[in-house]
């Protein structure tokens, strides 16, 4: 099993594995992730990072290993019981309910005496504030969100998971639709949320993205971890050698 940090990350996985029938999907990872920072998650299509973004959403349940919360093990076993303790995800997927309004998409699955008791222009009002943070073009709050045009789309899911105020936010690729004003804004709001205690893990395959944002770095490949190293450790080639494929020769070569 991968050694992690001996004083208690805010987060962390040992020994976490996934398979799907034969093939494996992650197997046997064990990473430390820090509160107050941005740590990033490396790899090339079909390393594994997805698998770990839906093991750590509760989307699915691991085969093996263990998930600690602030050191305890933590038995969240649904979307709903990560959400509970502090767990936002978004996923590469642009997820809304197309024929509601943007400020239901953004509220969407969000329960509690918070949207019980703040009456609706208040909600409204957060809501607008969530998407001023990260929308350089204003989102229309009242606008049917499957007409609004792919990044917009984009900016409401990301609103979506910042409006929870997450102790541990997941971004998977999150980036793609959105322009550069709106990418920086985010990345600004990412960077804020940080500086406050937050835990963002950060998967893109944009490589300046992970550069900038970052203060630590884990590899994938194959399914396992390969390295978790700070920023600055390695250089932009030394990372991309650690993310490529092992080919069969260097293998049987040693």
């Amino acid at each position: 099993m991968t050694n992690i940090d001996s004083v208690a990350p805010l987060l962390a996985v040992e020994g976490l594995s996934k398979r799907y029938g034969e093939t494996v999907a992650l197997s046997d990872v064990g990473i430390a992730f820090a509160a107050g920072g941005v740590h990033a998650i490396l790899g090339e299509n079909g390393s594994g990072k997805s698998t770990l973004v839906k093991l750590l959403s509760g989307v699915t349940l691991p085969d093996d290993g263990v998930i600690r919360l602030a050191g305890r093990r933590f038995p969240g076993a649904n979307p709903a019981a990560f959400a509970a303790s502090g767990f936002a995800t978004v996923f590469q997927e642009v997820l809304i309910a197309p024929d509601r309004n943007v400020v239901d998409n953004v509220l969407l699955g969000l329960d509690g005496p918070w949207r019980r008791i703040i009456p609706r222009s208040e909600r409204e009002d957060r809501v607008a504030a969530v998407l001023a943070t990260i929308a350089r073009t204003p989102v229309p709050l009242h606008g049917r969100a499957g007409s609004l045009p792919l990044a917009q789309q984009q900016l409401v899911v990301i609103a979506r998971a910042l409006v929870r105020e997450p102790a541990i936010l997941i971004l998977d690729e999150v980036t793609a639709a959105l322009d550069h004003a709106d990418r920086e804004a985010v990345f600004s709001e990412i960077e804020r949320r940080a500086g406050g205690g937050a835990l963002i893990l950060f998967i893109s395959h944009r490589m300046d993205e992970v550069l900038r944002l970052s203060d630590r770095l884990s590899i994938l490949r194959g399914g396992q971890l390969v390295k978790t190293l700070d920023r600055g450790e390695a250089s932009v080639e030394e990372l991309l050698g650690l993310m490529a494929p092992v080919r069969i020769e260097e293998a049987a070569n040693g």
